[in-house]
């Protein structure tokens, strides 16, 4: 406890602020601000620019083009139903699925073999 005349306990109170005054503080900080710097240009900047690029290629998808569906089924788009049903023509039985636009995964070429 805490005597009127003790001086320690506005010494303590004192220094704490002096410490918590300092630019020391900051560059405590400094580390974690670099972790933060790092994950978002190794991880978050590439996440954001392959989801655009996805997204561009969803978009552009027509008639012809040859796509690979998230499950793995290679085919043809033969017909764009709405906005976002495509018909694919899966070969050698030429047997149409209908899949949504946001199944394809990539786009193998931009024409489809004849």
């Amino acid at each position: 406890m805490r005597t009127p005349g003790d001086p320690t306990g506005d010494r303590v109170i004192l220094n704490f602020y002096l410490q918590t005054a300092t630019p020391s503080s900051l560059l405590g900080l400094l580390p974690i601000l670099l972790i933060f710097g790092i994950f978002y240009f190794l991880l978050f900047l590439p996440m954001q620019r392959q989801r655009k690029n996805t997204q561009k290629m969803l978009a552009n998808l027509q008639n012809g083009n040859v796509v690979v569906t998230s499950g793995g089924i290679v085919g043809t788009i033969v017909a764009i139903e709405g906005d976002d049903t495509l018909v694919l023509r899966v070969k050698p039985d030429n047997v149409k699925l209908q899949v949504s636009r946001s199944a394809v995964s990539s786009l193998i070429s931009g024409e489809g073999k004849k």
